[in-house]
């Protein structure tokens, strides 16, 4: 147990930090006996998203979608950067609204359904500028990004122990992806390969080692706890 003014580790007896004076909270202290504010196993049920507000949201999201689409008919007389503003759109609703839709909604799915939504964006400019880099780079990558994001997201929500070891993980296969980053610039714009992925490579990898080496060593670990209080 630490204090959380001054970090000091402190005894499970103390009540009183004995370099700050500042108060200890241990279970076995003895509370007051209050009245509860809801009978035993009875709580007050959680609302469900309001329906209204979702639709008003919604709202706001088509107005400037419908004055875009007014606006490039009227100037163009056809349908030139519009879709570039819907999809954007498209992409904060999908992010930020959708999800109110749900009571609860669960990361593990939303996670790659908005790197789904960025790859159909991406797919949707390379074919509006005539472009040749959504299979062969842009996919790739936003595939590369949203597995890796999503198995963080994944094993921190399903699994309560081993965080270090998860971070750790996940940063040192981001490290390694950025080789895959630049051999398909290399495979898809034709540039030179430079060996520049190897320095995130290298700094992702001391970065994640770290971590885990936190995970192993528990007298170091308790040292970054005292100093970051976590």
């Amino acid at each position: 147990m630490y204090c959380i003014n001054c970090g000091v580790r402190l005894c499970d007896t103390e009540k009183k930090c004995p370099l700050c004076n500042t108060v200890v909270y241990h279970p076995d202290i003895k509370q007051k006996d209050v009245t509860p504010l809801y009978p035993v196993n009875k709580y007050p049920k959680q609302k469900p998203p309001s329906r209204t507000f979702n639709g008003a949201v919604l709202f706001l999201f088509l107005i400037p979608v419908i004055i875009s689409f007014i606006s490039d008919m009227k100037v163009n007389g056809r349908v030139t950067w519009f879709g570039f503003v819907a999809g954007a759109m498209g992409l904060f609703y999908v992010a930020f609204a959708l999800p109110l839709w749900f009571q609860k909604p669960n990361p593990v799915i939303f996670v790659p359904v908005n790197f789904g939504a960025i790859a159909i964006y991406l797919a949707y400019i390379n074919f509006a500028i005539n472009g040749d880099w959504f299979i062969s780079f842009a996919l790739p990558v936003t595939a590369g990004i949203g597995l890796i994001i999503t198995t963080l997201v994944t094993l921190t929500r399903y699994i309560k122990k081993g965080w270090l070891y998860i971070f750790g993980g996940c940063v040192i296969g981001f490290g390694a992806f950025m080789l895959l980053v630049e051999w398909l610039l290399v495979l898809t714009f034709g540039i030179s390969f430079y060996g520049w992925s190897f320095y995130p490579l290298v700094a992702f990898v001391l970065l994640g080692g770290m971590l885990i080496y936190l995970g192993i060593n528990k007298s170091a670990r308790e040292i970054m706890e005292r100093k970051l209080f976590f």
